[in-house]
């Protein structure tokens, strides 16, 4: 390439700076402006990017990308407003409120079928996940027979004014939050789920979103996932089991800014038939995160080469939507409480 994509960064907050991290040591790009409504006005920092105090200023900027780190109820409009314009997006998770908002993205999308547009599933690009994923896809430890999935935080933040804690602005609690990584894992490595049970609580902050999630599913096949979102875990956790024919793959901890998920490790017990119950087990510790960067590489490689978008799709994080929606509806009392449709909307 000749020069660096112009980059826009709508939403500067800390998944907008952390973004911004990373896409100005890549080559292929280059941030010229960010917005955010925490910023005094508009004007220009001391390195030459300008700034601005709302993202619909962005499109009076000559962009050639725009990432999208604004809260669920924008953040649709916004990635339409970039597609309209010829930009290229990638917006984070979730990609809208409902499927309603995935529906109009995708719409947009179909318009501009020369854009990329990529989702910000972050977590499959851990090494503990992809290394765990290339050994389910070896066939060495044999076909999955269940996973065991608990994704908690310790609370939900700052109740009394956060967008998160409101249904109207977030469409959703800890599950379309947080817990629609694991939801997107699970995917990753059984596959699309048929049969779907769930119970959907609010009882212990009584917001008007859950502040935990309870799902149990299977697939055509007969695997079997069970999902715990919850914002009452108190220590912050992140755990996937997975049991397979012929041994266990464990993922625990993750590595983040914050360090309070723990140490990121994968463990493989491979079994034997004297091993009593026992068997040998090997972990495997992560000190480094190249997920940002990786996640952010692979985005700019698909523009730059005109290849297809692969983790993070628009039919990916559809899917993955459409399952969250699906353990939304799956419990009665939820689901008659916020008037949830029994149909998921064709898109």
């Amino acid at each position: 390439m000749s020069s660096a994509l112009k980059v826009g960064i709508a939403g500067y907050g800390v998944v907008g700076k952390r973004r911004r991290a990373v896409i100005d040591v890549h080559p292929a790009f280059q941030t010229v402006a960010v917005s955010d409504i925490c910023l005094d006005g508009d004007g220009r920092f001391q390195d030459g990017v300008h700034f601005y105090d709302d993202y619909a200023k962005l499109f009076d900027v000559s962009l050639d990308v725009l990432f999208v780190c604004l809260p669920n109820a924008v953040a649709p409009v916004a990635t339409i407003g970039g597609l309209e314009r010829g930009l290229h997006v990638f917006c984070e998770k979730p990609p809208g409120r409902d499927l309603g908002d995935v529906a109009g993205v995708t719409a947009a999308e179909k318009r501009h079928p020369g854009l990329k547009l990529k989702y910000g599933f972050n977590h499959r690009y851990h090494d503990s996940v992809r290394d765990a994923l290339a050994l389910v896809r070896s066939g060495e430890l044999g076909q999955i027979i269940n996973l065991r999935g608990v994704y908690g935080k310790s609370t939900i933040i700052n109740f009394e004014s956060d967008w998160r804690t409101k249904r109207t602005q977030a469409g959703g609690g800890i599950l379309l939050d947080q817990g629609i990584h694991m939801v997107d894992l699970i995917r990753l490595f059984a596959g699309e789920f048929t049969d779907i049970y769930s119970i959907v609580s609010n009882d212990f902050w009584h917001h008007d979103v859950e502040d935990n999630a309870y799902a149990l599913m299977r697939t055509h096949e007969g695997v079997v996932a069970m999902l715990h979102s919850s914002a009452t875990q108190w220590r912050h956790r992140f755990n996937l089991e997975i049991a397979l024919e012929k041994g266990t793959i464990v993922l625990a901890g993750l590595l983040t800014d914050s360090k309070s998920y723990g140490i990121e490790s994968l463990t493989v017990a491979r079994a034997t038939e004297i091993d009593a119950g026992d068997p040998k087990e090997q972990t495997t510790h992560y000190d480094r995160d190249p997920s940002w960067a990786d996640e952010v590489a692979e985005f700019a490689d698909a523009i730059t080469a005109d290849t297809p978008i692969v983790n993070g799709s628009s039919e990916e994080a559809l899917k993955t939507m459409e399952l969250v929606y699906r353990i939304y509806c799956a419990d009665s009392h939820w689901k008659r409480q916020w008037d949830l449709s029994d149909e998921i909307p064709e898109i």
